[in-house]
Protein backbone atom coordinates (compact mmCIF):
# COMPACT_ATOMS: atom_id res chain seq x y z
CA UNK A 1 0.00 0.00 0.00
CA UNK A 2 1.36 3.57 -1.32
CA UNK A 3 2.01 5.86 1.58
CA UNK A 4 3.44 9.50 1.62
CA UNK A 5 4.28 11.42 4.66
CA UNK A 6 5.21 15.04 4.25
CA UNK A 7 6.51 17.23 7.32
CA UNK A 8 6.75 21.16 7.86
CA UNK A 9 8.56 23.27 10.40
CA UNK A 10 7.26 25.49 12.11
CA UNK A 11 8.57 28.99 12.93
CA UNK A 12 10.57 31.40 15.51
CA UNK A 13 9.45 35.32 14.29
CA UNK A 14 12.49 37.47 15.22
CA UNK A 15 10.85 40.65 13.62
CA UNK A 16 8.75 42.02 10.61
CA UNK A 17 5.73 39.74 11.60
CA UNK A 18 2.45 42.02 10.38
CA UNK A 19 4.68 43.85 7.32
CA UNK A 20 3.81 40.45 5.53
CA UNK A 21 0.19 40.81 5.73
CA UNK A 22 -2.15 42.94 2.27
CA UNK A 23 -2.79 45.95 2.00
CA UNK A 24 0.56 47.00 3.93
CA UNK A 25 2.86 44.12 1.56
CA UNK A 26 2.10 46.29 -2.03
CA UNK A 27 1.65 49.56 -0.54
CA UNK A 28 4.49 49.86 1.13
CA UNK A 29 6.23 47.03 1.41
CA UNK A 30 7.01 44.44 4.12
CA UNK A 31 10.18 42.82 5.68
CA UNK A 32 10.34 39.39 7.70
CA UNK A 33 13.23 37.84 9.77
CA UNK A 34 12.49 34.39 11.21
CA UNK A 35 13.88 30.95 11.63
CA UNK A 36 12.35 27.44 10.81
CA UNK A 37 12.83 24.99 14.26
CA UNK A 38 12.12 21.37 14.55
CA UNK A 39 8.59 21.45 15.28
CA UNK A 40 6.90 19.80 12.71
CA UNK A 41 3.30 19.70 10.91
CA UNK A 42 2.73 16.19 9.45
CA UNK A 43 0.86 14.85 6.66
CA UNK A 44 0.03 11.49 5.46
CA UNK A 45 -1.77 10.01 2.66
CA UNK A 46 -2.93 6.35 2.44
CA UNK A 47 -5.30 4.94 -0.31
CA UNK A 48 -8.68 4.58 0.86
CA UNK A 49 -11.58 2.71 -0.26
CA UNK A 50 -13.53 5.29 -1.84
CA UNK A 51 -13.73 9.30 -1.82
CA UNK A 52 -11.69 10.96 0.37
CA UNK A 53 -11.12 10.85 4.24
CA UNK A 54 -10.09 13.23 7.06
CA UNK A 55 -7.71 11.59 10.27
CA UNK A 56 -7.44 13.86 12.80
CA UNK A 57 -5.20 14.29 15.96
CA UNK A 58 -6.30 16.56 19.08
CA UNK A 59 -4.36 19.33 18.09
CA UNK A 60 -4.95 18.75 14.04
CA UNK A 61 -7.67 21.01 12.11
CA UNK A 62 -10.22 19.01 9.93
CA UNK A 63 -11.51 22.11 8.07
CA UNK A 64 -7.55 22.80 6.39
CA UNK A 65 -7.48 18.89 5.58
CA UNK A 66 -10.66 18.84 3.69
CA UNK A 67 -9.83 22.01 2.24
CA UNK A 68 -6.53 20.70 1.31
CA UNK A 69 -8.16 17.29 -0.32
CA UNK A 70 -10.40 19.15 -2.11
CA UNK A 71 -8.42 21.75 -3.67
CA UNK A 72 -5.68 19.41 -4.43
CA UNK A 73 -8.05 16.96 -6.69
CA UNK A 74 -7.48 13.93 -5.47
CA UNK A 75 -9.60 10.78 -4.71
CA UNK A 76 -9.50 7.56 -3.01
CA UNK A 77 -6.97 8.74 -0.28
CA UNK A 78 -7.22 9.44 3.64
CA UNK A 79 -5.20 12.12 4.92
CA UNK A 80 -4.17 12.19 8.34
CA UNK A 81 -2.75 15.25 10.07
CA UNK A 82 -0.86 15.63 13.65
CA UNK A 83 1.99 18.19 15.00
CA UNK A 84 4.38 18.37 17.46
CA UNK A 85 3.65 21.58 18.98
CA UNK A 86 0.71 23.03 21.12
CA UNK A 87 -2.32 24.85 18.72
CA UNK A 88 -2.71 28.70 18.61
CA UNK A 89 0.98 28.80 19.73
CA UNK A 90 2.15 31.29 17.44
CA UNK A 91 4.69 29.36 15.74
CA UNK A 92 3.02 29.25 12.48
CA UNK A 93 1.33 26.44 13.05
CA UNK A 94 -1.70 26.10 11.00
CA UNK A 95 0.40 27.12 7.91
CA UNK A 96 2.75 24.68 8.30
CA UNK A 97 0.22 22.22 8.23
CA UNK A 98 -0.96 23.85 5.08
CA UNK A 99 2.06 23.34 3.65
CA UNK A 100 2.70 19.83 4.53
CA UNK A 101 -0.62 18.54 3.58
CA UNK A 102 -0.43 20.31 0.27
CA UNK A 103 3.35 18.91 -0.17
CA UNK A 104 2.19 15.34 0.51
CA UNK A 105 -0.74 16.03 -2.14
CA UNK A 106 1.85 17.07 -5.18
CA UNK A 107 4.46 14.16 -3.70
CA UNK A 108 0.85 11.93 -4.31
CA UNK A 109 0.10 13.22 -7.76
CA UNK A 110 3.78 12.81 -8.82
CA UNK A 111 4.62 16.56 -8.90
CA UNK A 112 7.68 17.91 -8.62
CA UNK A 113 6.71 21.29 -6.66
CA UNK A 114 9.42 23.92 -5.68
CA UNK A 115 9.12 25.60 -2.27
CA UNK A 116 7.94 29.13 -3.40
CA UNK A 117 4.87 27.24 -5.01
CA UNK A 118 4.48 24.79 -2.13
CA UNK A 119 4.27 28.40 0.20
CA UNK A 120 1.56 30.16 -2.21
CA UNK A 121 -0.30 27.20 -2.60
CA UNK A 122 -0.73 26.95 1.46
CA UNK A 123 -1.45 30.49 1.62
CA UNK A 124 -4.41 30.47 -0.95
CA UNK A 125 -5.78 27.26 0.55
CA UNK A 126 -5.68 29.01 4.54
CA UNK A 127 -7.09 32.46 2.40
CA UNK A 128 -9.26 31.28 -0.33
CA UNK A 129 -10.85 28.34 0.90
CA UNK A 130 -10.63 28.76 4.93
CA UNK A 131 -11.49 33.19 4.59
CA UNK A 132 -8.40 33.34 7.18
CA UNK A 133 -7.06 36.30 7.59
CA UNK A 134 -3.03 36.29 7.49
CA UNK A 135 0.42 37.25 6.14
CA UNK A 136 3.04 35.12 4.19
CA UNK A 137 5.99 34.53 5.85
CA UNK A 138 4.86 31.27 7.90
CA UNK A 139 3.82 29.40 4.80
CA UNK A 140 8.00 30.69 3.21
CA UNK A 141 9.50 29.42 6.09
CA UNK A 142 7.47 26.23 6.33
CA UNK A 143 8.67 25.25 2.92
CA UNK A 144 11.83 26.79 2.53
CA UNK A 145 13.47 26.23 6.28
CA UNK A 146 16.23 27.58 7.82
CA UNK A 147 17.24 31.36 8.38
CA UNK A 148 15.35 33.57 5.97
CA UNK A 149 15.27 37.05 4.88
CA UNK A 150 11.88 37.64 3.12
CA UNK A 151 10.56 40.82 1.02
CA UNK A 152 7.19 41.34 -0.02
CA UNK A 153 5.42 43.80 -2.35
CA UNK A 154 4.45 43.04 -5.67
CA UNK A 155 6.21 39.98 -5.28
CA UNK A 156 7.80 37.71 -2.49
CA UNK A 157 11.73 37.73 -2.44
CA UNK A 158 13.61 35.33 -0.80
CA UNK A 159 17.01 34.98 0.75
CA UNK A 160 18.57 32.19 2.83
CA UNK A 161 20.75 33.68 5.57
CA UNK A 162 23.76 32.14 5.59
CA UNK A 163 23.93 29.40 9.11
CA UNK A 164 27.66 27.89 9.84
CA UNK A 165 27.44 25.12 12.35
CA UNK A 166 28.83 27.17 14.89
CA UNK A 167 25.78 29.77 14.55
CA UNK A 168 23.22 27.11 14.74
CA UNK A 169 24.77 25.68 17.73
CA UNK A 170 24.24 29.30 19.56
CA UNK A 171 20.51 29.80 18.66
CA UNK A 172 19.71 26.55 19.78
CA UNK A 173 21.56 27.56 22.90
CA UNK A 174 20.36 31.16 23.12
CA UNK A 175 17.13 30.95 21.75
CA UNK A 176 14.62 29.82 24.41
CA UNK A 177 10.97 29.56 23.34
CA UNK A 178 8.41 28.74 25.94
CA UNK A 179 4.37 28.30 25.48
CA UNK A 180 2.41 30.64 27.86
CA UNK A 181 -0.61 27.88 28.05
CA UNK A 182 -2.91 30.38 26.47
CA UNK A 183 -3.78 29.08 23.31
CA UNK A 184 -4.96 31.94 21.24
CA UNK A 185 -6.90 32.53 17.95
CA UNK A 186 -5.39 35.48 15.76
CA UNK A 187 -7.81 36.21 12.88
CA UNK A 188 -9.65 39.13 15.11
CA UNK A 189 -6.72 40.63 16.19
CA UNK A 190 -5.39 40.80 12.86
CA UNK A 191 -8.22 42.17 10.94
CA UNK A 192 -8.56 44.99 14.18
CA UNK A 193 -4.77 45.54 13.43
CA UNK A 194 -4.60 45.85 9.38
CA UNK A 195 -8.79 48.03 10.33
CA UNK A 196 -6.01 50.26 12.24
CA UNK A 197 -3.65 50.65 9.83
CA UNK A 198 -5.95 51.19 6.75
CA UNK A 199 -7.51 54.12 8.84
CA UNK A 200 -4.49 56.04 8.98
CA UNK A 201 -4.24 55.65 12.68
CA UNK A 202 -0.55 57.23 13.28
CA UNK A 203 0.35 54.78 16.37
CA UNK A 204 -0.04 51.60 14.20
CA UNK A 205 1.31 52.78 10.89
CA UNK A 206 4.41 54.07 12.90
CA UNK A 207 4.69 51.27 14.52
CA UNK A 208 4.75 49.20 11.24
CA UNK A 209 7.01 50.99 9.76
CA UNK A 210 9.77 50.67 12.74
CA UNK A 211 8.82 46.90 12.57
CA UNK A 212 10.10 46.81 9.40
CA UNK A 213 13.15 48.53 9.60
CA UNK A 214 13.94 46.10 12.86
CA UNK A 215 13.48 43.40 11.06
CA UNK A 216 16.31 44.50 8.49
CA UNK A 217 18.45 44.96 11.07
CA UNK A 218 17.76 41.24 12.48
CA UNK A 219 18.46 39.98 9.24
CA UNK A 220 21.98 41.96 9.50
CA UNK A 221 22.59 41.00 12.68
CA UNK A 222 22.27 37.36 11.82
CA UNK A 223 24.53 37.38 8.50
CA UNK A 224 26.96 38.83 11.01
CA UNK A 225 26.72 36.28 13.96
CA UNK A 226 25.80 38.70 16.23
CA UNK A 227 22.96 37.70 18.35
CA UNK A 228 23.29 40.37 21.51
CA UNK A 229 22.84 42.67 18.73
CA UNK A 230 19.86 40.61 17.51
CA UNK A 231 18.29 40.27 21.37
CA UNK A 232 18.49 44.29 21.47
CA UNK A 233 16.64 44.35 18.44
CA UNK A 234 14.02 41.97 19.28
CA UNK A 235 13.49 43.62 22.61
CA UNK A 236 12.74 47.03 21.01
CA UNK A 237 10.62 45.37 18.11
CA UNK A 238 8.11 43.79 21.25
CA UNK A 239 7.91 47.33 22.65
CA UNK A 240 6.36 48.45 19.04
CA UNK A 241 4.77 44.79 18.32
CA UNK A 242 2.43 45.13 21.56
CA UNK A 243 1.43 49.27 20.79
CA UNK A 244 -0.69 47.36 17.82
CA UNK A 245 -3.59 46.74 19.77
CA UNK A 246 -4.04 46.01 23.86
CA UNK A 247 -4.63 41.85 23.25
CA UNK A 248 -1.65 41.47 21.93
CA UNK A 249 0.46 40.94 25.05
CA UNK A 250 -1.33 39.41 28.32
CA UNK A 251 -0.27 39.57 32.32
CA UNK A 252 1.05 35.86 31.11
CA UNK A 253 3.55 37.19 28.44
CA UNK A 254 4.49 40.36 30.78
CA UNK A 255 5.36 38.02 33.67
CA UNK A 256 7.73 35.59 31.56
CA UNK A 257 9.67 38.40 29.83
CA UNK A 258 10.22 40.30 32.73
CA UNK A 259 11.77 37.16 34.43
CA UNK A 260 13.80 36.57 31.57
CA UNK A 261 15.19 40.46 31.09
CA UNK A 262 15.41 40.03 35.04
CA UNK A 263 17.60 36.59 34.90
CA UNK A 264 19.86 38.27 32.14
CA UNK A 265 18.16 38.17 28.73
CA UNK A 266 19.00 40.44 26.11
CA UNK A 267 15.60 40.72 24.76
CA UNK A 268 11.85 38.75 23.93
CA UNK A 269 9.12 38.98 22.15
CA UNK A 270 5.80 37.09 21.97
CA UNK A 271 5.74 35.04 18.77
CA UNK A 272 2.76 35.20 16.03
CA UNK A 273 -0.17 37.57 16.59
CA UNK A 274 0.26 36.62 20.20
CA UNK A 275 -2.50 37.16 22.57
CA UNK A 276 -1.21 34.25 24.06
CA UNK A 277 0.97 31.11 22.67
CA UNK A 278 4.64 31.06 22.69
CA UNK A 279 7.40 33.89 23.22
CA UNK A 280 10.86 34.11 22.38
CA UNK A 281 13.66 35.09 24.49
CA UNK A 282 17.50 35.60 23.63
CA UNK A 283 20.02 34.90 26.30
CA UNK A 284 24.05 35.93 26.69
CA UNK A 285 25.85 32.86 26.46
CA UNK A 286 27.01 33.19 29.97
CA UNK A 287 22.70 33.52 31.12
CA UNK A 288 21.02 30.80 28.55
CA UNK A 289 20.62 28.39 31.61
CA UNK A 290 19.93 30.91 34.21
CA UNK A 291 17.20 32.48 32.06
CA UNK A 292 15.73 28.86 30.96
CA UNK A 293 15.54 27.88 33.95
CA UNK A 294 13.58 31.04 35.44
CA UNK A 295 10.87 30.74 32.28
CA UNK A 296 10.55 26.90 32.91
CA UNK A 297 9.09 28.26 36.42
CA UNK A 298 6.65 30.04 34.64
CA UNK A 299 5.86 28.39 31.13
CA UNK A 300 6.25 25.35 29.10
CA UNK A 301 9.91 25.61 27.15
CA UNK A 302 10.17 24.02 24.17
CA UNK A 303 13.10 22.03 22.90
CA UNK A 304 14.01 22.39 19.33
CA UNK A 305 16.58 22.41 17.07
CA UNK A 306 17.02 24.65 13.37
CA UNK A 307 15.66 23.22 11.07
CA UNK A 308 17.74 23.65 7.89
CA UNK A 309 15.25 21.82 5.04
CA UNK A 310 11.95 23.27 5.44
CA UNK A 311 9.10 20.97 3.96
CA UNK A 312 10.27 17.25 3.27
CA UNK A 313 8.27 14.32 1.58
CA UNK A 314 8.93 10.59 2.10
CA UNK A 315 7.12 8.74 -0.45
CA UNK A 316 7.21 4.78 0.35
CA UNK A 317 7.12 4.04 -3.81
CA UNK A 318 10.70 6.07 -3.38
CA UNK A 319 11.93 5.25 -0.12
CA UNK A 320 13.82 8.33 0.91
CA UNK A 321 12.79 11.75 2.10
CA UNK A 322 12.68 14.23 -0.48
CA UNK A 323 13.07 18.00 -0.29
Amino acid sequence: MREVIARAPVRIDFGGGWTDVPPYTMERGGCVCNLAISLYARATLRPCARGVGVEIAADGDAALAAAALRRGGVDGVRLEQSCDFPRGAGLGGSSAAGVAATAAIAAWRRECVEPDTLAERSRALEVEELGIAGGYQDHYAAAYGGALALHFGEHTTVRRIPLSDELVEQLEQRCIVAYTGESRISGETITAVLDAYRDGVPRVVDALARMRELAESMIDALEHADLDRLGSLVREHWEHQRSLHEKITTPSIERILAAAEESGASGGKALGASGGGCVVVIAPESRAEAVRERMSALARVLSFRVDRMGARVLDSERGTWQS
